[in-house]
């Protein structure tokens, strides 16, 4: 019988990673917390380009997440130097699609931005998007990065980068918005400043590898294999968070500042609790590429219960702070009546979406890709979809659309917790 892991490797991967995941919905915060006090149509165009900005990172994270675990398969096997090519290949895919990307929504933004917000919510949307775009190439290195470094257990380089870049564009964000009076575009410029810094630096940290950086398309067939699983299962994400913006911006200019408050709380407290995912993936990524089966089965249920712990810790912190923090981020008297009606859904949610998101990172670090796009596309249809749109045809506002939220969630830690039980997602060996 294989040792349980220990309390200290996990911490060690986890607490790094954090401030990676956090650097980036944090500095979220502080760019909310800027615009707010603009108003509530500039917050509103804020929250709306942001929702579909965030596309090009969510509908690819296979850039870093799928290259996390097939980078830790080869390393877990001792073939380090095979690991990080697959870094290089990742960045050469994040390149190719960020540009495209960037392309594809210069040109599509105003349609889309008037058909989910109406035309004062989408002018605002459309000011800060044509600019953030520009970053979305940098973006996706900088997911590269993360991916292949996490995949060897070099989780310190990343933090330093990300919050190098973000924290130059914490100071630029007021002193643009408000000191050179850019305003809402003030924002979106610092936004790009962060996301060229942090992709600049891992590059760099590539080439000091001395590993081969030309393209080897039979590497990036098989990333897109993969990558093809967690873009759907991406766009099953994004089908409901698009739909929850719309529906809200239907509601009033009030309900959607405060749907964005509480929506970047609830990202920001996802991938605080993602840390343990990503700790989880390196681990059961080497477990089964060095074929320790019954270490990877053992660790699944040890960070489920890591994630519970971690996500009632917040639940309850969060609670204690209903009146402090909306206040935080907007004095607009409308937009803090209607935070209420979302605030204590996301509080409720925190145990659940500890354990999903610790089992997410078992599952992907197994490369389970399959599963997980199945089973979150199902807890979509059939949780989340339907009462967002019937949230709108009723006029039930946030308290529907977090019903929503709420019943995916609950559909997905079902389901995972029964597939972890099954153990058929541990199949051992450097690659799959």
């Amino acid at each position: 019988m294989s040792e349980r892991v220990s309390a200290k490797r996990v911490v060690g991967l986890a607490v790094p990673a954090l401030g990676v995941l956090a650097a980036e919905p944090l500095y979220v915060l502080v760019d909310t917390a800027v615009v707010g006090h603009l108003g509530a149509l500039p917050l509103a165009g804020l929250a709306l380009g942001g929702v579909l900005f965030t596309q090009v990172a969510t509908q690819l994270t296979f850039l870093s997440y799928g290259t996390t675990a097939r980078a830790a398969r080869l390393f877990g096997a001792g073939r380090r130097a095979d690991a990080v090519q697959e870094g290089v290949q990742a960045t050469w895919l994040a390149l190719v699609a960020g540009v495209l990307a960037m392309l594809l929504l210069q040109v599509i933004a105003w349609p889309v931005a008037r058909v989910l917000g109406g035309d004062d919510v989408a002018g605002q949307a459309v000011d800060w998007l044509r600019i953030a775009v520009l970053g979305a190439p940098f973006v996706l290195v900088t997911m590269a990065g993360n991916g292949w470094m996490r995949g060897v257990e070099d989780t310190v380089r990343p933090l330093r980068y990300v919050l190098l870049g973000n924290g130059l564009s914490a100071v630029l964000c007021p002193v643009l918005v408000y000191g050179v009076g850019w305003g809402l575009e003030g924002s979106a410029v610092a936004n790009v400043v962060a996301q060229v810094v942090s992709a600049g630096l891992f590059f760099r940290a590539l080439k000091v590898e001395g590993v081969p950086l030309r393209p080897r398309p039979k590497s990036m067939v098989a990333q897109l294999g993969l990558g093809r699983d967690l873009v759907l299962r991406g766009l099953a994400f994004q089908a409901c968070f698009i739909s929850a913006a719309s529906v809200a911006a239907r509601t009033s200019v009030a309900a959607v500042g405060a749907h964005q408050i509480v929506l970047q709380l609830w990202t920001f407290l996802a991938l605080v609790l993602d840390s343990l995912a990503i700790a989880a993936q390196a681990i059961v990524g080497q477990a089964l590429g060095a074929s320790r089966q019954d270490e990877a089965k053992k660790f699944a249920w040890q960070i489920t219960g890591y994630g519970l712990a971690f996500g009632v810790v917040l639940g309850v912190v969060f609670a204690a702070l209903a009146g402090v923090v909306p206040g935080l981020f907007t004095s607009d008297p409308g937009v803090l009546a209607e935070v209420p009606h979302a605030w204590w859904f996301f509080v409720a949610l925190q145990p659940i979406a500890g354990v999903v998101f610790a089992l997410d990172g078992v599952l992907l670090g197994a490369g389970d890709a399959r599963f997980l796009r199945t089973a979150t596309l199902l807890s979509a249809a059939l949780g989340f979809l339907p009462l967002i749109w019937l949230s709108l045809a009723f006029g039930w506002g946030l308290t529907g659309i977090w019903a929503g939220l709420s019943a995916f969630m609950v559909l997905r830690l079902v389901t995972i917790l029964l597939r972890t039980r099954s153990g058929r997602w541990a199949r051992v060996g450097a690659v799959w």
